[in-house]
């Protein structure tokens, strides 16, 4: 028995010599990873957490958060569903197929648009995370991917990622925030692999007409380009003017994608959910990056999705009138103190010229010193945007009116 042997014995009560270790690793980030600007979000996170540790009353109108609360009936079905123990184990990689029918039947209803759950849809960890993985199943080292710039920092960073060559397209007010396709040199088309398109837009608020698409499919099949939509604010609309989903166009399916998020629509940026919906062979090749790199969403979370995707749009429309009270505060706010802007159609920003004397940064910082109100610099989302200023309208009307009380009064 154990114990009784000499041996076992010995090697029980010896004492083991404590052994210092000399050694010690340098720690070296990868280029891809040493070469990536700031994140612009954790940027503006630190000038938060810095501004309130000095004891500012800060009017935070920086981050595309919601501030509403996700809808109880929705948070109810998360309750519910996260009791059954089935929910308990490894999700489908690809996504429940309850939950893939309810967005198939979203299209339907929202833009009569007809998708095969089974092969047109696929789950996601958020939009963000599907963005982030799409270069990896298409884009070789070399390989061109054509994003818009000022636009969502995760494009260019996630073709940095795949070892892509990132081509900006700019969007300027003259062309009303939309790529001139014309100015792309046609050796760059040549090489390109994927294009980024993000309708109603962040951080401009553009929204995208019909023509416009059907120019983006003439490109997308000449040139051979994989063509990854973010729709993630078509939900975010006011004075009831439906913003088009790129499948609504006809030979979308047959170029690309459309990605999709319950984020905005719904209120529920922390539960992590979002979808892509289009061509198969593209989601096959994102689905099969995604089967190896994580595990699925929650499907306590997919089933209070189904819940979501299924609620009466007469509450989703007074979440847009809330947007819409605050979009028409702000506004005419900024524009009565001689701010220049166009009057958003959709999303949840605004997007203003800065005054003249200041650049992005300097008026972004100007009015959190003076003011106490944060912003995000137009300069953070690609050097088209210097000379511009984003708002969210992620706070309440009388924070807003107060905002902008305080941004007059510090111009002044």
């Amino acid at each position: 028995m154990w114990g009784n042997n000499k041996t076992d014995s010995y090697i029980i009560s010896a004492k083991i010599p404590e052994v210092t270790l000399k050694a010690k690793v340098t720690v070296q980030m990868a280029s891809r990873v040493r070469n990536l600007p700031p994140y612009l979000f954790a940027a503006i996170d630190k000038m938060k957490q810095e501004a309130r540790a000095k004891g500012v009353d800060l009017i935070d109108m920086s981050i595309g958060d919601p501030d509403l609360p996700t809808p109880s009936h929705i948070v109810d079905a998360l309750k519910t569903a996260a009791a059954k123990p089935e929910h308990h184990r490894y999700p489908s990689y690809e996504g429940m197929l309850s939950f893939r029918e309810a967005v198939s039947g979203w299209y339907r209803t929202r833009f009569g648009v007809g998708l095969d759950a089974a092969s047109e849809v696929l789950s996601l960890i958020g939009s963000k995370e599907g963005i982030g993985h799409i270069p990896l199943a298409f884009v070789e080292p070399g390989d061109v991917v054509l994003v818009p710039s000022p636009g969502y920092p995760v494009y260019p960073v996630s073709t940095l990622f795949a070892g892509g060559e990132v081509h900006l397209m700019p969007l300027t007010s003259d062309n009303g925030f939309m790529p001139d396709f014309s100015a792309i040199p046609e050796a760059v088309l040549k090489r390109s692999k994927l294009m980024f398109i993000n309708y109603p837009n962040n951080p401009t608020s553009a929204v995208a007409t019909r023509s416009f698409y059907e120019n983006v499919i003439e490109i997308a099949g000449k040139y051979n380009i994989i063509v990854c939509h973010d729709a993630a604010y078509s939900e975010i609309y006011f004075d009831n003017e439906k913003p088009l989903s790129f499948m609504e166009i006809d030979g979308a399916k047959e170029v690309g994608i459309e990605f999709h998020s319950l984020s905005k629509t719904y209120n529920m940026t922390g539960w992590r959910i979002g979808f892509a919906v289009g061509n198969k062979d593209v989601l096959a090749g994102l689905g099969k990056i995604k089967s190896n790199l994580d595990s699925g969403v929650f499907q306590a979370v997919q089933e209070a999705s189904i819940v979501a995707l299924g609620t009466d749009d007469a509450l989703l429309s007074g979440i847009r009138q809330t947007y819409q009270q605050r979009r028409d505060v702000l506004y005419d706010g900024l524009r009565g103190i001689g701010m220049e802007m166009a009057k958003p159609k959709a999303s949840f920003y605004l997007w203003s010229k800065v005054p003249k004397g200041y650049t992005s940064t300097s008026f972004v910082a100007d009015l959190l010193e003076k003011a106490g109100v944060l912003s995000t610099p137009g300069s953070g989302f690609g050097a088209p945007g210097e000379g511009y200023v984003r708002f969210a309208l992620t706070v309440p009307v009388e924070r807003t009116q107060e905002a902008v009380g305080r941004i007059k009064k510090a111009l002044s």
